[in-house]
């Protein structure tokens, strides 16, 4: 039963694993099936692949007469008794307490719980559990509070003497005195993730899996002993006995990066096919880049009469993609940059690329604010520039550029329309409107998608599908996707291994760090507001974030509409306020931008609607209220808004929120500038739930491994898939690993990635 067909890998697959349900083992009825199914335990393999949130190691388990008030401390006991009763009136409801005696052979401990009424049906005298908290001292009596607590198994009757062995005789030991020792003695305790709803207890869970472990045997293995060796990891088989059941704690870590690897490989070698499918079917555009006679091409002209001089990253991002379009690949790039690092210049000068060839160039921003900044910026950009078109006098004319949103009048939407269809406008910017069946170009060349976290896998693709629109050449666009939201390297790997990615991670020349304080005290409010009235008095301007567009009940945060009224009569009076917000009509928020940018108004009270895009270069003093109720990446964006002329600028973070996580953030933004520094605090402080989030598609695999913890499993999965892809691991592995990631993506997934 362990061989494997033809002679494969040898040992059980998880494909077999996966085709077995989880209630041929012994002890799983109907009611316990059903209580793993709430689990999401359906199969064989989902037992074994339902791992330990974490390991108590036995020997560090205390008896109850050592405990010492002040430290942590486990310990494995028997409920002897449980009550419960309401509490002293708080806010009108009682608050509940639950408070149990917990006995061993040694002697007794109060544990109190208050607001989880809930542990009267989850804990029972008899019930043997391990508790885990800190221990205090309350009436001269010692007690945790509200600790941590595991159920080991339903126990004896607390009248009874404990005796026998094993899962359900003697539960620990704990009634002979000494330190605990039976089934706990020696090793280390696997805790698992439980439901509050049912009655399965750790102890149930590793009783299954070790059932299945042993009848299970020799798993196949796709990573052969060499390849282990390269990587210094330990087999699959000795892998899920070492997370499972560790004879020591030192089993523990090995295991789990064994099987942190497979979860890697698996979504990487996804990501690889991905890339490899795309390039055998794609019908790209092989762009003529420089000019065979050594004419200045449009991209040098347009770089030449910048009027300032790219810099060095600016300019190998160009190089690489410029490399891109002449190959005949359609290029599929990520380009990364901290915010005003001048992606800009970058996309647009891939565009021209497209426009001199005689193709035409699409940008797609997600909201009417950003993509009318791109318009003017372009504008600018383009001045003086000319490109060949023999159907006008003197064979050349400016670049054509439109912009098309939902508000777009409907009779210059339909020469916008036109214009596209016939191939008289170069270049079309705009918002999801680009998506829709009546925009139809007639050789579109190079789409860019900004802010692309904002956009889903499926817009992404249908933005590249306009390149085959009726009447057009049947060609695949290139793909330019831009985030001014840094990713950490091993992260993007993960999100983003499907692309090839560039990093502009130089500012431009005289950009100053923008200057940043955390006003939490009365006086920091007070000096935050006066930097407003002394800028806008020296002839600058200013923003002022709000969390909320109005006042809500729920949430305690400066409304936009509220504070612009109460700004006005207050701090801010006798400046010239505006009010932006994503509720405001899109004429009203074209006419404030308008204002704001040409100096009719000081400061623009707004949401986060200016979060990205908004150039103003006047713009000096960014005052974000509630500032405790952003991320660090949102911040990060907003104080971006400023700084972008020269001139000193400074940032402040009105908060007076006293959680840790809220200082944490807001002390980062104060240190730092720096939005790859940013993006691995904020990983780290939010774990990578968010960011594989932007992965959009398919479920995530990834419950032992992580993007900050294993970098070098990020980068060895990488590698490791695209030598799978290449054919370098041979046949063998291949066909494993083929069948392996068949069981975590869906079918229609599977029928694209695998269909030659």
């Amino acid at each position: 039963m362990n061989a494997a067909p033809g002679g494969g890998v040898p040992g059980r697959r998880l494909r077999q694993l996966a085709g077995i349900p989880v209630g041929v083992l012994r002890g799983v009825g109907t009611v316990a099936e059903g209580e793993l199914g709430a689990l999401g335990i359906a199969t064989v393999l989902d037992l074994l692949t339902h791992y330990p949130r974490r390991h108590v190691d036995a020997s560090h388990l205390v008896t109850l007469d050592r405990l010492t008030e002040g430290e942590s401390a486990s310990v494995v006991g028997q409920v002897r008794r449980i009550r419960s009763s309401g509490g002293a009136a708080r806010r009108g409801r009682g608050i509940s307490r639950v408070e149990v005696e917990v006995t061993d052979a040694s002697g007794s401990l109060r544990v109190v719980f208050f607001g989880q009424p809930w542990r009267v049906s989850t804990l029972s005298a008899g019930m043997l559990a391990l508790f885990y908290g800190k221990v205090t001292r309350y009436r001269d009596v010692l007690q945790m509070a509200s600790p941590t607590v595991e159920v080991l198994g339903p126990g004896p009757a607390p009248s009874s003497p404990v005796a026998g062995s094993g899962w359900g005789g003697d539960p620990g030991g704990v009634g002979h005195g000494g330190p605990p020792g039976g089934i706990l003695a020696g090793r280390v305790y696997p805790v698992y993730p439980l439901s509050e709803k049912s009655r399965l207890t750790s102890v149930r869970i590793a009783r299954y899996v070790a059932e299945a472990l042993d009848r299970a045997g020799e798993l196949a293995d796709p990573v052969d002993d060499r390849w282990r060796g390269d990587l210094g990891l330990v087999g699959r088989t000795t892998a899920l006995r070492g997370i499972h059941q560790p004879a020591s704690p030192e089993d523990v870590e090995p295991s789990r990066r064994r099987l942190a690897f497979d979860e890697l490989l698996r979504l990487q070698l996804v990501l690889a096919l991905k890339k490899a499918r795309m390039r055998q079917d794609a019908r790209g555009i092989a762009h003529v880049v420089r000019d065979p006679g050594g004419a200045p091409s449009l991209v040098d002209r347009f770089l030449d009469q910048l009027p300032f001089e790219p810099t060095g990253a600016q300019r190998r991002a160009i190089d690489a993609i410029c490399a891109d379009l002449a190959g005949e690949l359609p290029m599929h790039r990520l380009l990364q940059g901290d915010v005003g690092a001048g992606k800009t210049v970058v996309a647009l000068a891939a565009l021209l690329v497209a426009v001199q060839g005689g193709y035409q160039g699409a940008l797609m921003a997600p909201t009417e604010v950003l993509a009318d900044q791109h318009a003017l910026g372009i504008r600018q950009m383009l001045s003086g520039l000319t490109v060949a078109d023999p159907e006008v006098l003197g064979g050349a004319r400016p670049p054509r550029l439109e912009v098309l949103t939902s508000r777009t009048p409907a009779k210059a939407r339909a020469a916008i329309l036109g214009g596209v269809a016939a191939g008289t406008v170069d270049l079309l910017v705009g918002t999801h409107a680009l998506l829709e069946e009546s925009v139809v170009f007639a050789a579109l060349g190079v789409a860019v998608i900004d802010e692309q976290h904002r956009f889903g896998v499926e817009q992404r693709a249908a933005l590249r599908a306009k390149g085959h629109a009726p009447g057009g050449r049947g060609l695949d666009p290139d793909l330019l996707v831009m985030t001014a939201t840094p990713i950490p390297r091993t992260a993007a790997m993960v999100v983003f291994g499907d692309l090839d990615m560039t990093v502009v991670d130089e500012l431009p020349p005289g950009r100053q760090p923008v200057t940043t304080e955390w006003a939490r005290t009365p006086a920091a409010v007070k000096r935050a507001w006066g930097r407003v009235r002394s800028e806008v008095a020296a002839g600058r301007r200013a923003f002022v974030v709000c969390p909320l567009v109005e006042g809500s009940e729920l949430v305690e945060a400066a409304s936009v509409t509220d504070e612009m009224a109460r700004l006005a009569d207050g701090e801010l009076a006798g400046l010239r306020l505006g009010l932006l917000h994503g509720q405001l009509r899109s004429t009203e928020k074209e006419q404030v931008m308008a204002a704001f940018r040409a100096g009719s108004l000081d400061v623009l009270v707004a949401t986060t609607v200016i979060e990205v895009g908004v150039d103003v270069p006047e713009a000096t003093v960014m005052v974000i209220e509630d500032a405790d109720h952003f991320g660090i990446a949102q911040l990060h964006q907003l104080r971006g808004r400023v700084g972008r002329g020269g001139d000193r600028s400074w940032c402040y973070l009105l908060s007076t929120s006293r959680s840790p996580e809220a200082k944490a953030r807001l002390h980062a933004l104060e240190r730092s500038n720096d939005g790859f520094e940013l993006a691995e605090i904020d990983l780290s402080q939010r774990g990578e739930g968010t960011i594989l989030g932007a992965r959009q598609k398919g479920r995530s695999d990834l419950r032992l491994a992580s993007v900050t913890g294993d970098r070098d499993l990020v980068v060895a999965a990488a590698e490791g898939a695209r030598s799978v892809v290449a054919g370098e691991r041979g046949p063998a592995t291949w066909e494993l690993l083929e069948e392996e990631v068949r069981i975590f993506i869906d079918d229609d997934d599977a029928e694209f990635l695998f269909k030659s």
